[in-house]
């Protein structure tokens, strides 16, 4: 039988103000309570520098995005991850000549930057208008191999889509994370999906024998928009999931949170192996998965 292989995970997850300064330092306070638990990777929220700007559309807030390779935040958290020997993705507002992404860096244990995935799926509704200032993501979904484990990394709209968490497994992934921005709904009081959200992941981590880890921020955030007032109380609940999709560690919708879990990576991927889902997939016949208007034509 082979060897245990564990790695401990954390997700993290903090108020925001919309101070950068403010923001990493505290960033960089838990994912340094999380090393002291032992996590060898951190999750640290999306977009984590500020307020969730999406709110608004306005024009100014495009001096946020900064180039990838120089970008101060993802340079401080490569130096820290070589301090503490963790892997850390960070999420940053990346400009790219004429073109902005929702993106990450993967720094690994070592401090090195593994590479950039960039958001692929875009959204846009009340208090989420996201389209305003990210381009849709041209890296495609993509993998890690960090010093730990091989990771994959979508971005909070991406984690609704099973498509994408099967495209990070198929690829390799043995954990996945969700770095994350959501909480209630402008435009409704009475929508809350913070049950829906995480049962959807719980569905990918369970489909695909994989562990998941999200962080979400917490906190209500005011942004003046060109109409008036925009509010968003975020509502936390970050979470750790098994690889048969149980939670294995939560966070409340108020409180600061270092979540951690242990997970022995060998054990998962025989049990992954055994149960088959791979084995019996059917590729040949999820051509329809290549159309917009599910007509199943030969392509």
């Amino acid at each position: 039988m082979a060897e245990g292989r564990v790695v401990i995970v954390s997700a993290l997850q903090f108020a925001c103000s919309d101070d950068v300064s403010t923001n990493v330092d505290a960033a960089e306070r838990l994912v340094r309570a999380a090393h002291q638990k032992g996590a060898k990777i951190i999750l640290i929220q999306e977009l984590f520098e500020g307020y969730y700007f999406c709110q608004a559309q306005r024009e100014d807030f495009f001096k946020r995005a900064k180039p990838y390779k120089e970008h101060p935040t993802k340079l401080r958290m490569q130096n820290l991850a070589k301090e503490l020997g963790v892997v850390i993705p960070v999420s940053f507002f990346e400009e790219a000549n004429n073109a902005h992404y929702n993106s990450v860096a993967v720094i690994d244990a070592d401090g090195t930057d593994l590479g950039l995935y960039r958001k692929s799926h875009i959204p846009d509704g009340p208090g989420y208008q996201e389209k305003f200032y990210f381009n849709p993501g041209d890296t495609g979904f993509k993998v890690f191999q960090t010093k730990f484990a091989k990771i994959g990394v979508g971005i909070c709209w991406d984690q609704w889509f099973p498509e994408a968490a099967r495209a990070m497994a198929l690829q390799g992934a043995e954990i996945l994370f969700y770095p994350t921005a959501i909480g209630s709904e402008p435009q409704d009081d009475g929508l809350d999906s913070r049950d829906h959200w995480k049962r959807v992941m719980q569905g990918h981590a369970g489909a695909n024998l994989v562990p998941l880890v999200a962080s979400n921020r917490i906190g209500k955030e005011i942004i003046q928009t060109e109409h008036g007032k925009s509010e968003i109380t975020f509502y936390g609940n970050s979470f750790i999931a098994g690889p048969t999709g149980e939670i294995v560690a939560t966070a409340d919708d108020k409180e600061e949170a270092v979540l951690v879990a242990e997970f022995d990576l060998n054990k998962i991927k025989s049990k992954r192996y055994s149960w088959g889902v791979f084995r019996d997939r059917r590729p040949d016949l999820y051509k329809v998965l290549l159309t917009l208007d599910g007509s199943n034509i030969s392509l």
